[in-house]
């Protein structure tokens, strides 16, 4: 999220280096990784296409240019050239310190709407009787908590309460942590998933 001009000033940047100062902002606001990674990835992307001139020297004009050639081009989706939008609005507002008037008016992409693609239960079933063992175990914690794939895979045994039948997420999306619930039917799956992990333990020990 963008701040306003009524916010605080942000303490002065350190790094000599554009790209330095970019990831210098997004940690002192505690984004997360992945969105400092789309960052990066967007604005080096914007400067590069624009011949290596200093974001500075441009504006309106360059981005709209930019994100026309992601849509034509490169034939991106609607949300990728959305993701490329706030990273260069974080650059010039954040990094720059610029809030300029065509910020407030320029195009936004627009998503079209359509009704997601949905599997019936039965569906569901079937693509996890396909799969064995700890993939097994990981596809039904994601359908059952709702967890993404990076929560879960950095999920640690002290985080799963099986009396409460809760699994704390820890730094989730926006570095925040909470709760979920664990249904009833994944104790048992995990308490195994558990008991065998143990038993690879000890023999490595």
């Amino acid at each position: 999220m963008l701040r306003s001009t009524a916010d605080p000033p942000l303490p002065p940047l350190h790094s000599p280096r554009l790209l330095g100062q970019v990831r210098e902002r997004v940690r002192y606001l505690h984004y997360s990784l992945r969105t400092e990674q789309a960052y990066v990835h967007w604005i080096r992307a914007f400067v590069r296409f624009h011949g290596l001139r200093h974001p500075q020297d441009m504006g309106q004009a360059e981005i709209e240019a930019f994100l026309s050639w992601l849509a034509t081009e490169r034939q991106v989706a609607v949300s990728t050239r959305r993701q490329a939008l706030s990273a260069l609005l974080f650059l010039y507002q954040q990094v720059l310190g610029q809030h300029l008037p065509w910020m407030d008016v320029i195009v936004r992409p627009q998503c079209k709407a359509r009704l997601p693609a949905v599997l019936s239960v039965d569906e569901v079933a079937r693509v996890l009787g396909l799969l064995q063992d700890e993939h097994r175990v990981l596809a039904q914690l994601l359908y059952g908590t709702g967890m993404r794939i990076s929560e879960e895979l950095q999920l640690r045994v002290k985080e799963l309460d099986f009396e409460c039948r809760t699994v704390v997420v820890r730094c989730g999306k926006g570095g925040k942590d909470r709760a979920v619930m664990l249904p009833a039917t994944l104790v048992p799956v995990l308490g195994d998933q558990l008991l065998r992990t143990r038993v690879l333990w000890r023999a490595d020990a």
